[in-house]
């Protein structure tokens, strides 16, 4: 295996002004080794990646990550900058900047590395020898660890752990030797502790699990690891973390666990088995949070366990993954997004299949299916009018789980488990009394509520472990129930009931721009929360008994409107293949499939690489196509199923015309705005912006996991 970082893959006269810019320089030197194989796939890869989270630390450094299935081989380019550049770091522009690239199925060894390279530089001395080496061979066996690099501007080139009388020792095999040392060591404390053999004279220290984990697991991960543990050293603490990274985990051992005083979770992905730290003080923030602020999360938890708080997340089981309500950095707007989107995305499938399902009934029994008694009555197995009333019931038994469930999981996105029994109860509440989809959303902001209110009060221990089982959820649907029926849920049905009937009453003009405003929220962030809050209006309507044919419309509009960006996207493809990439070529086939069958995420490559020409042609489609499917009159009962349920479709063949005509629009605007650009000599696109963090890029990451 060649090595991961040579004199090739650095630039110490990075001069680019950008972080797009500089990922695409640094990635054009592995294009050149053969480490990457698409530039402009790996590119949307890297900016997938930063678009969930920025990848500027404190201290001047820029560490942009991803796996893609375009890399070859683990590798790393380095650039030094000397105006610095924007990686999003509270402390301002970074002036070291690392490119890691992983690929898609790298194996342990290799991604050990790689962490172990994250942990280094939160060395001070390697980073300080990195700003200060001369020539790009000398960086490169630097990093590499090869021993004394030529010249390092007076500064000892080795940074292993052991200092300059171990120069020769690898600086990459240092630190993960130093790292493992330092977790035996801990652990082995940790565990002497939990058998009552205290190592030193007097009061016990401190003891605190912690674990950590990014999105990619090979970066962040194990910087914000070395970060606690460097604190807690400092702190006099004994912490010991568990990295839940790509090269799998090694969990705790319980006796570790068992004796800890307070847990630091510090992650963005969903703890693994995280039951194992139930009954305990815990401090729940973004992985950044770890690597940024350790010293200020030690003091948190050990602020906690004084007052003898235990979170519900600490007592949260681990097997349904969640969005957490972000670090504490995070603005009011952003956990609010969080905890809706959280919500909606487990309502979706309720939709699907429950719709579906009704709209299997409608086919088979035909519209006046509704009036067919039920099928603990009257079920024959030979009628087929009796197999259709039974889809129907059925799919309208999953759709009455829309409202509760919304409800439920975001009360679980702001409180974890302790949230969804309020929620639940909170939202089958709003079903009962009519409110509707705002009544779901407001049972499921006031159970989150209510839970987090709960948990700030201080209980004797005694009580800790009934609490999460009894307490709470008791104490919380009483008070949420108490509010739904008594005083916010005839005001919020009948304002429920007010837009009901404005929406029916919609016509003419009014209905088209209707239209037009919902096509372009369904194809602004394909897939992200702009699309599923058009989507999830467009589902409340149809989810009654008997929903009005304004409701049908809208549904309708809303998904011949989401249909379009992937089909556009395809089209274009087929027509200007030079335009486009190999990759974007074969995506384009896919595409076909995923638009027609309203999947509108099939776009998402598409404007991941290049999203200033893909979404405003996306957007003008979209609003084409809903306003027309408005002015035709299109219905539609099922929330979904693309092409596959237009024999339900009201005007059907009006309605293909409707989408026939966006993608055309879609993929006319694509070619002329990507033909506006300069091509490289074998005609695949080039440009500057096509690395840009699209907004499409939050909703769905297929590559960077």
């Amino acid at each position: 295996m060649s090595d991961m970082i040579t004199a090739d893959l650095v630039d110490l006269d990075l001069s680019a002004d950008t972080k797009e810019a500089a990922a695409r320089a640094l990635a054009q030197r592995m294009v050149t080794l053969g480490r990457v194989t698409d530039l402009e796939g790996f590119l949307a890869d890297v900016a997938a990646r930063e678009a969930q989270m920025p990848t500027g630390l404190d201290g001047g450094i820029g560490i942009p990550h991803c796996r893609s299935e375009h890399v070859t081989e683990p590798t790393l380019a380095f650039g030094r900058s000397a105006a610095g550049i924007d990686f999003g770091a509270p402390d301002g522009p970074a002036d070291l900047i690392f490119l890691i690239a992983a690929p898609a199925g790298a194996d342990d060894a290799h991604l050990t590395i790689l962490s172990s390279l994250a942990r280094q530089l939160m060395n001070a001395e390697f980073t300080d020898a990195l700003r200060s080496v001369g020539d790009a061979a000398s960086a490169a066996a630097l990093i590499r660890g090869d021993g004394p690099a030529a010249d390092a501007g007076g500064a000892d080139a080795s940074v292993g752990s052991g200092g300059a009388s171990e120069g020769a020792k690898s600086a990459v095999g240092a630190s993960v030797g130093a790292s493992a040392d330092s977790v035996a060591a801990s652990g082995a404390a940790s565990s002497d502790a939990a058998t009552g053999n205290a190592s030193g004279e007097g009061e016990r220290p401190f003891r605190i699990v912690a674990v950590t984990s990014c999105p990619t697991g090979i970066a962040h991960t194990y910087m914000a690891a070395e970060s606690l543990e460097k604190a807690g050293r400092e702190a006099g603490v004994e912490l010991v973390v568990e990295t839940q990274g790509s090269a799998g985990f090694t969990r705790l051992d319980p006796a570790v666990i068992a004796a800890a005083d307070g847990v630091i979770f510090a992650h963005d992905v969903p703890v693994r088995d995280k039951d194992r730290f139930a009954g305990k003080p815990t401090v729940d923030v973004g992985v950044k949070a770890g690597i940024n602020r350790p010293a200020e999360l030690i003091g948190d938890v050990r602020g906690k366990a004084a007052r003898g708080e235990v979170t519900g997340g600490a007592a949260a089981g681990a097997g349904t993954p969640v969005e957490r309500a972000g670090e504490s950095g995070d603005g009011y707007g952003t956990k609010l997004r969080k905890w809706l989107m959280t919500g909606v995305s487990y309502m979706v499938p309720f939709v699907a299949a429950g719709g579906l399902l009704i709209a299997l009934g409608f086919a088979i029994g035909g519209w006046e299916i509704t009036k067919a008694p039920s099928v603990m009555e009257h079920f024959s197995w030979s009628q087929v009018d009796s197999w259709g009333a039974l889809l129907l019931q059925i799919g309208q038994v999953a759709f009455g789980f829309l409202i509760p469930v919304l409800a439920g999981y975001i009360a679980y996105g702001m409180a974890d488990r302790p949230g969804l029994v309020p929620g639940f109860v909170g939202g089958m509440i709003a079903s009962n009394i009519a409110a509707g989809f705002l009544g779901g959303l407001a049972a499921g902001l006031l159970a989150g509520g209510v839970v987090l209110a709960i948990q700030r009060i201080k209980i004797p221990p005694v009580m800790r472990g009934i609490m999460p089982v009894v307490v709470i959820p008791l104490i919380s649907s009483i008070v949420v129930g108490f509010l739904m029926f008594v005083v916010i849920g005839k005001p919020i049905a009948e304002a429920q009931k007010g837009m009901t009937d404005w929406l029916s009453g919609l016509s003419g003009t009014n209905a088209i721009l209707l239209g037009v405003l919902l096509g372009l929220m369904m194809c602004f962030d394909l897939g992200g929360p702009v699309n599923k809050v058009a989507y999830a209006f467009a589902t409340a309507g149809i989810a009654v008994q008997d929903p009005s044919d304004s409701a049908m419309q809208i549904m309708a509009a809303v998904m011949a409107a989401g249909m379009v960006p992937p089909l556009g996207m395809a089209l274009a493809t087929t027509v200007r293949k030079k335009l486009f990439t190999q990759t974007e070529r074969e995506n384009g086939k896919a595409a076909w499939v995923l638009g027609a069958s309203f999947i509108s995420e099939g776009a998402i490559p598409f404007a991941a690489a290049d999203p200033l020409r893909v979404i405003p042609a996306s957007m003008a489609g979209g609003a084409v196509t809903g306003a027309l499917s408005m002015a035709f009159g299109a219905t539609l009962r099922a929330p979904h199923g693309g092409i596959f349920v237009v024999p339900l479709i009201g005007s059907p063949l009006l309605y293909l015309l409707a989408i026939a005509i966006g993608t055309a629009i879609t993929a006319g605007l694509v070619i002329v705005l990507k033909g506006l650009r300069k091509t490289a000599p074998d005609g695949a696109a080039t440009g500057s912006d096509e690395s840009a963090a699209a907004p499409a890029a939050e909703a769905k990451q297929p590559v960077a996991a």
